[in-house]
């Protein structure tokens, strides 16, 4: 019984090939000393059972064919049934588990096929030949038909058990393998997605650096002009434009070295928010309906202009968020925290209610689905580039209930300190 369609060179590894080889070895070992009781046709079919188990993953549709070349032979010889016939439920069991479509279902045909022969040739054909010579006149045809009937269910239940037990098999590994790709495309999807969002984020950090750096670059040039003037007519006031221009070009010195390395430089026209502008802000997203109750502690800190964009652009981003997918009806907490390292932002609202889809839907859907969706995620991608790019770090907290973003941007370094460092 030759497979019916070509087999494709082996997937299987050469460790798994060795393994079903050695197997298939320790299976004839067992089954030598019964063999060995019989005659050369039982060793015979021996090797080929074996031969049948060891190929039964490498080459399902082959190893069904030397299988059913074991079994005609064993049948031809009448010869009675042997610890060595267990190889066939390995056999059926690859078939469904590893074989093609066509061996597949000849497996299941030879389960069924096989379960017919075996019943005549036990019950009907071994009998007859075995018996011609001493016929038992006792017997009758209701005692055959019993006989049959056991031996068609009990060897159908076993042969037909081992092939549904591969496609169980093969049923689960195949929904693994859908799922790990399904999971591996969603992944390469989101980030691709991230990727985008995080160039659209930096190309407008590096708008809002435009105008740092060109307003640090005007007062820079305005002092130095004016100090070069002054040198003749009125020596004292150098000093101070020389130390106005040093303590804002090293402002800007350390936004361009926050982003050169990042950012392309493109430029933006419109003017840049800072940490006074928190108040408007505030106030605007109370006018659009939502509920804020700002609060700020501690003693400010010197931030750089491009610090001070980051936590105006986070702020506003996480307030948005909370207007388009929190509870629009219940309060938003805004606070901002000063200490000597910098500025601690946290902004928490409470989610908007969303029904689970399904029952048994997994703990946390419902979260997932009011806080979720791919504008939300690109906000926070964008936060959180802003926050890094900053030197500082930003988290995102959904229990279930409430929506909680935190971030931390560090404090421009003292003009002083920057003195001492360029002495």
């Amino acid at each position: 019984m030759p497979p019916t369609e070509p087999v494709a060179p082996p997937r299987l590894s050469r460790g798994r090939l060795t393994t079903d080889i050695v197997l298939a070895g320790l299976f004839a070992l067992a089954c030598l000393p019964f063999a060995l009781l019989g005659n050369g046709i039982d060793l015979v079919a021996l090797v080929l059972f074996s031969g049948a188990l060891a190929i039964r993953r490498w080459s399902p549709g082959w190893s069904l064919a030397v299988a059913w070349a074991a079994a005609i032979l064993q049948m031809v010889a009448l010869r009675d049934l042997q610890l060595y016939d267990a190889a066939v439920l390995g056999v059926l069991y690859s078939t469904a588990a590893h074989g093609g479509r066509t061996v597949k279902w000849l497996g299941l045909a030879s389960a069924v096929g096989g379960a017919v022969i075996a019943t005549l040739y036990l019950g009907v054909a071994k009998t007859l030949f075995a018996g011609a010579a001493d016929p038992d006149p006792a017997g009758d045809a209701l005692r055959m038909l019993l006989l049959l009937g056991i031996l068609f269910v009990g060897a159908i239940a076993v042969l037909v058990l081992a092939w549904t037990a591969g496609l169980l098999v093969r049923a689960v590994r195949d929904g693994r393998d859908i799922r790990r790709r399904e999971e591996l495309a969603t992944r390469e999807r989101e980030l691709a997605e991230y990727r985008f969002v995080v160039e659209q984020e930096r190309n407008r950090i590096a708008r809002d650096m435009h105008d740092v750096v060109a307003h640090s670059l005007a007062v820079v040039i305005a002092q130095a002009d004016g100090a070069r003037f002054a040198a003749r007519t009125r020596p004292e006031a150098a000093p101070a434009a020389l130390e106005t221009i040093g303590g804002v070009a090293r402002g800007a010195l350390g936004d361009v070295r926050l982003l050169l390395a990042e950012l392309r430089h493109a430029e933006g026209e419109a003017p840049q928010p800072v940490l006074d502008d928190l108040g408007e802000l505030v106030e605007r997203m109370r006018t659009a309906g939502l509920d804020v109750r700002f609060t700020e502690s501690g003693e400010r800190v010197p931030l750089g202009a491009g610090h001070q964009i980051a936590v105006y652009r986070i702020i506003q981003e996480a307030l948005t968020n909370a207007l388009r997918h929190g509870a629009t009806d219940r309060p938003v907490t805004l606070e901002l925290a000063w200490n000597a390292a910098g500025a601690a932002v946290q902004v928490a609202n409470e989610l908007r209610r969303v029904e689970p889809e399904a029952e048994g839907a997994a703990p946390g859907a419902a979260a997932a689905a009011a806080a979720g969706g791919g504008a939300l995620r690109h906000g926070i991608a964008g936060m959180r580039e802003r926050a890094q790019l900053a030197g500082g770090s930003l988290s995102v907290d959904a229990d279930g209930a409430r929506f909680v973003v935190r971030a931390e941007i560090p404090a421009a370094a003292p003009v002083a300190a920057g003195r001492e460092a360029g002495a």
